[in-house]
C-alpha cells in the first residue's frame, strides 16, 4: 500500500471574513508530482502555507506522513523542504557559504550536504557572490536550500516564474532527477500549465478555495487527447467501415453525419481512403483537442483560450 503523504480532511483558512481555502480534502501518494492549478488568489500559496506550518488552518484537519496534532506535525515538518516565498539570501556571500548559513542555523549536523546540495541544483563550481547570480541561478539555490535536509515531501510555490525558457527546463530537470533518483515527492502551484504538464502524475484543480477536481496524468492526458473529427453521410456505416478494415476500437459516433477518432491519427488519409472506397462520402476531416489551459478554464466555468 502507498504511503500518504499529505492528507487533508474538510480543511478551512479564514482571514476574517474573506475564505481563501474552503472545504478542501486530498492526498498526497509516496512519489507523486502533484500539480496544484488555480488562478491568482484561489487559495494555493495558502494551502501550501497551512501545510508548512506558515499560517493555522481555521477549521478541518491535516496530517503529513501518517502524524497529525502539533506534536506530530512538528516532527512530520522536519521532513519537508519548501519554497513559498523567495529565500533571503546575504548578496556578498557564495552560494556555498550562504547555505552553509542556514546549515549552521537550522541545527543541521552532516556539512556534506551543503556540497551535495548545491551539486544537484547544479551550482557547485565557484565562489561567485549572490549580488551577480542570474535569476535562474537565484532559483536553484533556493532549491537548494529546500533540499539541504534531504526531504521526503517538497513543497513549491510557482518556482518557475520569472525564468527564461532555458531555466524553466533545467528546474524541470533538476525536478525531475529529484523525483527518480531521491523518490522525493514533489507539490508544486504554477500558472505555466504548458511546464506541468511535462511533470505532473497528478492534478488538483483549485478556484475560490475549493479542490474542483483531483485527476491522474493518464486520465487527464485521455480527456485532452488530439482526436480526428469527420463529418461523413453516414457516420454508422463509415464507423463500421473503420473498425473492420482499419482495426480501429476508439471510434465513436457523435450523430448521424459526425464521428471521432481517437487513434492512429497521425495518418488520416488512410481513413479518408478507405471511407471513400467503401462507398462513405466524407465532406470535412479535422483535428480536435483540447489544452491544459481551456481545460481547466473550462472546469471553472471561464472563458476558452482560442
Amino acid at each position: 500500500m502507498e504511503e500518504t503523504v499529505f492528507q487533508s480532511r474538510s480543511l478551512v483558512r479564514r482571514f476574517g471574513t474573506f475564505t481563501a481555502v474552503d472545504d478542501l480534502s486530498m492526498d498526497l501518494r509516496k512519489g507523486d508530482i502533484f500539480a496544484l492549478v488555480g488562478q491568482n488568489g484561489a487559495g494555493k500559496t495558502t494551502l501550501l502555507k497551512m501545510i508548512c506550518g506558515l499560517t493555522p488552518p481555521t477549521s478541518g484537519s491535516l496530517e503529513l506522513f501518517g502524524s497529525s496534532g502539533a506534536r506530530g506535525l512538528e516532527r512530520a515538518r522536519g521532513r519537508i523542504g519548501s519554497i513559498i516565498e523567495t529565500p533571503g539570501f546575504y548578496p556578498y556571500l557564495s552560494a556555498s557559504q550562504n547555505l552553509e548559513y542556514y546549515r549552521i542555523q537550522r541545527g543541521i549536523d552532516d556539512k556534506n550536504l551543503v556540497k551535495e546540495a548545491l551539486h544537484f541544483v547544479g551550482l557547485a563550481s565557484g565562489e561567485k557572490k549572490f549580488k551577480s547570480f542570474s535569476l535562474g541561478m537565484k532559483q536553484r539555490l533556493g532549491l537548494a536550500l529546500a533540499i539541504l535536509n534531504d526531504p521526503d515531501f517538497l513543497v513549491l510555490d510557482e518556482p518557475i516564474n520569472g525564468l527564461d525558457p532555458m531555466g524553466i527546463r533545467e528546474f524541470r530537470e533538476i525536478l525531475l532527477k529529484l523525483n527518480h533518483e531521491k523518490g522525493t515527492t514533489i507539490l508544486v502551484s504554477s500558472h505555466i500549465l504548458g511546464e506541468l504538464s511535462q511533470i505532473a502524475t497528478r492534478y488538483g484543480f483549485i478556484s475560490g478555495g475549493r479542490l474542483v477536481e483531483c485527476i491522474a496524468a493518464d486520465e487527464l492526458e485521455k480527456k485532452c487527447r488530439a482526436a480526428l473529427q469527420m463529418e461523413v453521410d453516414d457516420s454508422a456505416k463509415a464507423a463500421a467501415v473503420l473498425r473492420e478494415r482499419l482495426s480501429l476500437q476508439q471510434v465513436r459516433i457523435l450523430d448521424e453525419s459526425r464521428l471521432q477518432v481517437s487513434e492512429e491519427i497521425d495518418r488520416p488519409e488512410l481513413a479518408v481512403k478507405c471511407l471513400v472506397e467503401a462507398g462513405v462520402m466524407v465532406s470535412q476531416v479535422y483535428r480536435s483537442g483540447e489544452s491544459l489551459e481551456n481545460y481547466f478554464i473550462n472546469l471553472i466555468g471561464g472563458k476558452k483560450i482560442a
